[in-house]
């Protein structure tokens, strides 16, 4: 799109990356949308790319949109800055692109796998919320074999400081031949949620390893490295956080 060209302000506003088209047009009918320095309150305006648009103090801009898909090593925490100087996941992904992106939700620092960093402010928000139920799968190897009774507890559901939490699914892995490796498939995006079921049995959970986060999976990704998202699998997260 050239700068002379218009385009609706709530689109504008949405493209920005900071909510959805329709949080875009309550924010206009509410008057919080200043466009060249006056006031907008009539939904369907039009702007061009070149004019400057607040909300509050918020200047907004016109970003390319950009997915990247990490499969994270340990011992990096997931956060853009970080003032005890640790390691972060933006330093794996440093001079990927030239828009400042943000991770998706979190792993905590011993936790591996699948991480989506993006400036899609809309997905990231809804990849993250309760409501949508985002699948995830976890590969966990505990410090001594999973007895069948306390599987059967986790598979019933289990309770937590902060609540009830049941998994969709728990298994062995490798022909259930070691018992302290399992497979585990949750929506759940409490904290250390899946550390906090096995610790709330007295099993310690030695590796964590996100393998399979809201369609996407860690095919051809090796361990500390990245890749941009093909089209097809943004218009599979953009399905999923549409629905």
């Amino acid at each position: 799109m050239k700068d002379t060209e218009l385009i609706r302000l709530n689109k504008f506003i949405a493209n920005s990356g900071i909510c959805s088209r329709r949080e875009a047009d309550k924010m206009i009918l509410a008057g919080a949308v200043k466009v060249n320095g006056k006031i907008i309150t009539e939904l369907g305006t039009k702007i061009a790319l070149t004019d400057k648009v607040l909300i509050g103090d918020q200047a907004l801009h016109q970003e390319k949109l950009r997915y990247i898909l990490l499969n994270k090593p340990k011992n990096y925490i997931t956060t853009a800055d970080d003032p005890y100087k640790r390691n972060t996941v933006m330093a794996l992904i440093r001079d990927a692109c030239p828009e400042r992106i943000y991770p998706v939700g979190r792993l905590d620092r011993n936790t591996t796998g699948l991480l989506l960093l993006t400036n899609d402010g809309i997905i990231a928000k809804k990849l993250t919320h309760p409501r949508y139920g985002i699948r995830k799968i976890y590969h966990v190897v505990l410090d001594q074999p999973l007895t069948k009774a306390d599987l059967q507890t986790i598979t019933g559901g289990i309770e937590l400081d902060d609540g009830f939490i049941k998994v969709d699914r728990i298994e062995y892995v490798t022909d259930g031949k070691d018992k302290r490796e399992v497979g585990l498939e949750l929506h759940s995006g409490k904290n250390r949620v899946v550390r906090r079921i096995f610790e709330k049995l007295g099993y310690k959970v030695e590796k964590l390893d996100r393998v399979y986060f809201a369609g996407l999976t860690k095919k051809n990704l090796p361990r500390g490295k990245w890749r941009f998202l093909e089209e097809k699998e943004i218009n599979m997260l953009k399905m999923i956080s549409s629905k």
